[in-house]
């Protein structure tokens, strides 16, 4: 399927939704982006944290002085919408605000904002068998950019260039996915995917003062440890604590909650999924697979109502 796209305020046919090659983000990286699942549950198809993702695309925009001319409500009704003339009722949603035509230079201010959203199919991002048996990753010998650099708590297409090698290399060394360190040789996060570590009961993870992106999916999942019992300890951590965790965990939009069994092939825990995580995925899968929602973090969508007019509505 290529569904409609939403292409600033209406739906264009997949296609049809083109930018000019002389568009200031394809030669400067000034877009940011969102990336955000729409899950089918047992009450219906329904979207995981609809609004903190909205608010935090909106948030990049306002970093990178991006003024988008629509309301974060207007942008919430909008990916609804576009979802439910898709007739998908589950896929990974993709919203997108870059700098378009205008005058070619670095300065962007001239240049016009341009604002997306597009839905498509997609599954688990580092494979279905992952999110049980777990994924082989390796230290990058790329790190997370430095603060005062550019701002990591934006969601901006320009910081993925450092993701992407990351990745690249990755794959390159046969393994899942890559961890970057901070500039100071610290625990950061993966490419995409925020770190967890469990160690003597606790978990850990690190703060955002190590230009991580914070994470939509790793706050939820901070809230549904606690709610457990778990101490949640964000803080910075050496290379080697790696080594000798009780396990280890991405989490994300795409990776969701998925289990790291090798570092650098080093077998970590039981070299599959643990207890701990575990207990997290069944407990974030409840929420977004039988649709049991105590936080009201899905806003459902019915998939027939496409020629209707857009809203969203937050579960109860």
């Amino acid at each position: 399927m290529k569904p409609d796209i939403w292409f600033n305020g209406d739906l264009v046919p997949y296609d049809e939704a083109q930018v000019h090659v002389l568009s200031h983000a394809l030669h400067y990286g000034s877009s940011v982006f969102e990336g955000i699942r729409c899950y089918e549950t047992e009450r219906g198809p329904a979207v995981f944290r609809l609004g903190p993702h909205m608010r935090r695309l909106v948030d990049s925009a306002k970093i990178y002085r991006m003024e988008i001319p629509y309301s974060q409500d207007e942008l919430e009704a909008a990916t609804v919408h576009t979802i439910e003339h898709s007739g998908l009722r589950a896929c990974y949603i993709r919203p997108l605000v870059f700098r378009g035509m205008g005058p070619m230079g670095v300065n962007p201010l001239q240049n016009k904002v341009e604002t997306v959203i597009a839905v498509w199919e997609w599954g688990a991002y580092l494979g279905d068998e992952a999110l049980e048996h777990g994924v082989d990753v390796e230290v990058a010998n790329w790190n997370r950019m430095a603060p005062n650099t550019h701002p990591a708590m934006a969601k901006a297409g320009g910081n993925y260039l450092n993701a992407s090698l990351v990745k690249m290399n990755a794959v390159k060394n046969d393994k899942m996915e890559g961890i970057m360190l901070s500039v100071d040789g610290h625990l950061a996060e993966g490419s995409g995917e925020n770190l967890f570590i469990v160690h003597d009961g606790r978990i850990y993870t690190a703060p955002s003062s190590l230009s991580i992106l914070p994470g939509i999916t790793r706050d939820a999942v901070i809230t549904l440890a606690k709610e457990r019992g778990y101490e949640v300890v964000e803080k910075r951590l050496p290379r080697e604590t790696l080594y000798i965790a009780d396990e280890l965990f991405f989490t994300g939009t795409a990776a969701e909650i998925t289990p790291i069994r090798t570092v650098d092939d080093y077998t970590i825990g039981e070299g599959g999924r643990g207890p701990v995580t575990k207990e997290l995925q069944d407990a974030f899968f409840d929420i977004v697979r039988q649709g049991e929602d105590p936080h009201d973090w899905l806003t459902f969508v019915d998939v027939g109502a496409s020629e209707t007019t857009p809203t969203a509505t937050t579960s109860s």
